[in-house]
């Protein structure tokens, strides 16, 4: 919650939960591939680089 917070600071209430959301599932898929937890793939991959690019396209467009 005090990362959602600190976002709200410089972004508006809609694009700060985006953010907020997309950054906390790419970090989830992230360990439990690390762990072993979660099967490592190229597409997985992928889609995790288009959350982060989207993530960031939400930021920068502000």
């Amino acid at each position: 919650m005090t990362g959602l917070a600190y976002a709200m600071k410089d972004l508006p209430v809609g694009t700060a939960y985006a953010v907020w959301v997309g950054i906390g599932a790419v970090l989830t898929v992230v360990y439990a591939m690390a762990t072993g937890e979660e099967l490592i793939s190229v597409l997985k991959i992928v889609f995790l680089l288009m959350i982060i690019g989207g993530v960031l396209g939400l930021k920068l467009s502000h």
